[in-house]
């Protein structure tokens, strides 16, 4: 009987560029490290003209502080309001006024019939802050185009590799952060439970409405293997 070759087709996980995602920051295949700071908004309009003038001279101040690449990021989603929903829910089976749970009753209600009425969306804003250290930018042209053709060349990390890069990026998250903080920008580091969480958002956009995260601590991961 002759064997019929099937052709294995590849995983998500291979075709992705993050190798492992530890200590608050993201392990790419290519050794280099990403730290995603989660920033707040400001209405710039809205600013008087004193104000508008120092928010620009402290953006320029900050591209002057920079020494290497950012990447920013704006991501629409549509709010998740169901735990709210549930709080409201408790609430009003735990108050003992009859008028105050009345009114907490019609407005679950009209939150509820808000949201089924159209999506309602936030937006959130994102810094990328990547760390290359000096042995990778050696690197030439074709050896980077190897590594998005071939996805799944990994480079290991030793333990104390691994800890000096992550040391070098927090010096530059430092940087990153006073900047931010010079134009009146609020931002903060995700960790690692809300790093997973992001991109299980972003590359499950229909699974994550109906079946949540779970939080980090009771997930069954495999040990990472460091030398």
């Amino acid at each position: 009987m002759d064997r019929v070759a099937t052709k294995k087709t590849p995983s998500t996980q291979g075709r992705l560029q993050i190798a492992e995602i530890r200590d608050d920051c993201i392990v790419l295949k290519d050794g280099t490290l990403r730290v995603v700071l989660l920033v707040s908004s400001i209405n710039f309009a809205l600013k008087s003209e004193d104000e508008q003038s120092a928010i620009i001279s402290a953006y320029i101040s900050f591209l002057n502080l920079l020494d290497s690449p950012l990447q920013i990021l704006i991501q629409s989603r549509r709010l998740d309001l169901d735990e709210y929903l549930v709080s409201i829910k408790e609430m009003e089976k735990g108050q003992t006024n009859e008028l105050l749970k009345l009114q907490i009753s019609e407005y679950y209600q009209y939150i509820s019939q808000l949201v089924e009425l159209g999506d309602i969306m936030t937006k959130r804003f994102y810094v990328i802050v990547p760390y290359d250290p000096a042995s990778n930018k050696k690197r030439g042209f074709f050896n980077r185009a190897g590594d998005v053709v071939s996805p799944t060349a990994v480079i290991s990390l030793g333990q104390k590799q691994f800890t000096d890069r992550h040391r070098g990026l927090f010096i530059l998250v430092d940087k990153v952060l006073t900047g931010l903080s010079g134009m009146g920008l609020r931002a903060t580091v995700l960790d690692t439970q809300s790093l997973i969480e992001l991109f299980y958002n972003i590359y499950n956009p229909v699974v994550s409405q109906s079946e949540k995260m779970r939080d980090i601590d009771k997930l069954k991961l495999e040990e990472n293997n460091y030398v």
